[in-house]
């Protein structure tokens, strides 16, 4: 019997906390006042103390919250135009988008095979005496090991951005992201573990300095109206986003418990030699804002499992070190992550897809024939 499971019903999501975020949207608008007000003030102030990061910088998306986090150490550290910042092959473009934009220069290190994530081995064969920084970035909800990264960056005197796109939530050793580096930059794209209805991003630190030159640079650099210290760019987090995520915010513990649960699942119940899951089977580190799956076959299981019903996404089907955008950086190989780009896929995974759709996926992925 064909079985129809969504890849993410964003509807669903949000129609579970309709009254509350009605009447959140409700209040801003009665207010009269839609950009840099109370709104904002509030969700800050909320999500900082989430993350134990004390200040808290709404912008416009995710992209924007590193590339200011990246401009503003540029200025107050004084890096040249060609320094360096390291970052894995395996990420979403915006991670290398950030750096170019910021006036940096991307370098790609491979990821570990058994994490897909950054690790301070990797990094630090890619170190020279122009690296300026390590990005790393906590795919698919698993934070990288930040012990091992922070101790690589002091040992060399790196600064460390954090890149918690995909991380809303997670934690290293009871630390979340933000509270390790000089910051951690998250986006709240719809389909995040926290999504906005719409593009919205924040970056997260402790260092009150470097949240105060964000803030300008995300004002036109400027601290003051009509007086301009910087060269700033216009990225605010509006008054109806915040809204949103304030009152999405209460439920993002639990809704990262029921995706490890549907993770948990998964690893029990998917059996199939040609599959390999992540994290071997494990499901108590990562929030699994994607559970990604790996086949030889991928194009063809992906075939067989939308015929299942079962709708499916690729992340990443082209590295970003093969991007068109970055043909002009040497010609390097990173086996680990273009075998990755290669045979992953994504199973459908959400805070309100049930147990009975979470078996469903697992009998069509176990059904499936590799030729």
């Amino acid at each position: 019997m064909k079985h129809s499971v969504p890849f993410l019903d964003l509807q669903g999501i949000t129609l579970r906390h309709q009254a509350e975020i009605s009447a959140a949207v409700q209040q801003v608008m009665a207010s009269g006042w839609y950009l840099n007000g109370e709104s904002l003030r509030h969700f800050e102030s909320k999500f900082a103390r989430y993350c134990d990061a004390q200040q808290c910088v709404g912008v416009a998306n995710g992209l924007d919250a590193i590339t200011l986090t990246l401009m503003a150490l540029k200025q107050m550290r004084g890096w040249a135009d060609n320094a360096e910042v390291i970052l894995p092959a395996h990420t979403f473009v915006a991670t290398a988008l950030a750096v170019s934009r910021a006036g940096l220069q991307p370098v790609f290190c491979d990821v570990s095979a058994g994490d897909y994530l950054m690790q301070a081995s990797t990094a630090a064969s890619c170190i020279t005496p122009n690296t300026c920084a390590l990005l790393p970035v906590h795919l698919y909800g698993k934070m990288c090991n930040m012990n091992e990264i922070m101790h690589l960056a002091e040992e060399h005197g790196l600064e460390v951005v954090e890149d918690a796109a995909q991380a809303h939530g997670a934690e290293h050793q009871g630390r979340k992201a933000g509270t390790w580096g000089a910051a951690a930059a998250y986006s709240f794209y719809p389909g995040k573990n926290l999504g906005a209805m719409g593009d919205a991003g924040a970056v997260v630190t402790r260092d009150t300095e470097l949240a105060d030159r964000i803030r300008t640079l995300a004002n036109y650099g400027a601290t003051q109206k009509y007086h301009h210290q910087y060269l700033g760019i216009n990225s605010r987090m509006d008054e109806i986003q915040a809204a949103i995520l304030s009152v999405k915010l209460d439920f993002l513990d639990a809704d990262n418990a029921h995706r490890r649960k549907i993770a948990s699942i998964y690893a029990q119940h998917i059996q199939h030699p040609e599959v390999l899951l992540p994290y071997s089977g494990e499901t108590s580190t990562s929030v699994f804002h994607v559970y990604p799956i790996f086949c030889e076959c991928r194009d063809a299981l992906q075939s067989h499992l939308q015929q299942c019903g079962i709708s499916t996404l690729v992340h990443y089907p082209i590295p970003v070190h093969k991007q068109k955008a970055y043909d002009h950086l040497p010609d390097s190989k990173y086996p680990v992550s273009e075998r990755l780009s290669d045979t992953e896929l994504s199973l459908p995974i959400s805070p309100i897809l049930t147990d009975d759709q979470a078996l469903c996926v697992c009998d069509a992925v176990n059904s499936f024939g590799c030729i």
